[in-house]
């Protein structure tokens, strides 16, 4: 009798817990590698916020290589992978019914390469557009003609400094919502960054101001590209393609693996109904220059200090955005932070 009585209640609660309501998601924090194990030793972008912010359950959702972080009131800390990896953690995130992310907010929060001539080291941007620079032909600079300034230039044109067409592969070039992006940054902006003395010594020798000043939090655009570039050089084709497809509105910043696939997922995703890439917030913090300085040795180093001054940034600057969000629910539910009343 008991046996059965058993049985009959496995059977009852079997649809029960397969209809049990979905996690309202407000709010994922989205970073792409960790440095050994998550938490408890040497920081990359998933430990501070594992370890600081109130997680209470961990999940594991296929496609998704680690498990997540989740909070009682709707948070969730993503590892997603870096490069082509997080477009597969995105969707996975999405497709899963054990959560509703239908009215989430997408918080990037990674580190990156800083323009000397936008920030510094230890420094925080929150990203009005995000470029692709995947997207494009490219020939060894040793062997293009001789008026080109570079090899790279946009698909289905034949120099650089023309935009072109990437009908069927990328959006190239999304603006952010401009208000969601100015309340990010007016709640953000006077955020105490640490300073030592190892960020100090790696900024000497730029000549650009921003590049020479202490951490702070600005305004300016993330460029992804699956290539992990450095150089002068470079550097400059990079100001001149966010110039170029955002029609002289964006100016280059911060230079990464992982932004534009973020926005191409989202964008794919939304006809489903499942995300609103409208609720996108893209923070970037500096853990190295994107060119030596002057005189130094040009191959690509991590500054030391850089990794820890990156992500404490990340914490620090988007940790109270997050908690706003949250804290702000019953109105951000329903309209972006930075919309008209």
């Amino acid at each position: 009798m008991i046996r059965l009585f058993l049985l009959i209640a496995a059977l009852v609660a079997a649809p029960l817990a397969a209809a049990a309501k979905p996690i309202e998601v407000k709010v994922v924090v989205l970073t792409m590698f960790e440095v050994g194990q998550p938490t408890g030793d040497m920081a990359g972008e998933f430990q501070l916020w594992a370890e600081r912010y109130p997680f209470r359950t961990e999940m594991t959702v296929p496609g998704i290589e680690k498990p997540l972080r989740v909070t009682d009131d709707g948070v969730v800390l993503m590892l997603a992978g870096m490069n082509a990896r997080v477009r597969q953690s995105i969707t996975a995130l999405a497709l899963d019914p054990r959560f509703d992310t239908r009215r989430a907010y997408w918080l990037v929060a990674g580190i990156a390469g800083v323009d000397p001539e936008a920030g510094s080291i230890g420094s925080a941007a929150w990203a009005r557009y995000v470029v692709d620079a995947d997207a494009a032909h490219e020939m060894d600079d040793r062997e293009i003609p001789k008026d080109w300034p570079w090899g790279i230039y946009s698909l289905r044109t034949r120099k650089p400094g023309v935009k072109g067409s990437t009908d069927g592969a990328t959006g190239m070039v999304w603006p952010l919502d401009m208000g969601l992006v100015s309340w990010a940054y007016g709640l953000t902006a006077k955020t105490d960054l640490p300073d030592n003395d190892r960020l100090q010594a790696a900024r000497a020798g730029y000549t650009a101001v921003a590049g020479l000043a202490p951490p702070k939090v600005f305004l300016g655009e993330s460029l992804g590209t699956a290539r992990f570039w450095h150089g002068e050089a470079r550097n400059r084709w990079a100001r001149d393609w966010v110039r170029m497809w955002t029609d002289d509105a964006g100016v280059f910043a911060m230079s990464n693996c992982e932004d534009h696939q973020v926005m191409d997922a989202l964008i794919l995703l939304a006809p489903s109904g499942r995300v609103d890439p409208r609720r996108v917030l893209v923070l970037r913090t500096a853990s190295n220059f994107t060119h030596a300085r002057p005189g130094a040795d040009p191959v690509f180093a991590f500054a030391p200090g850089g990794l820890e001054a990156g992500v404490e940034a990340a914490y620090r600057v988007g940790s109270p955005v997050v908690r706003a969000l949250v804290d702000g629910w019953p109105t951000y539910s329903r309209r972006l932070p930075g919309a008209p009343q």
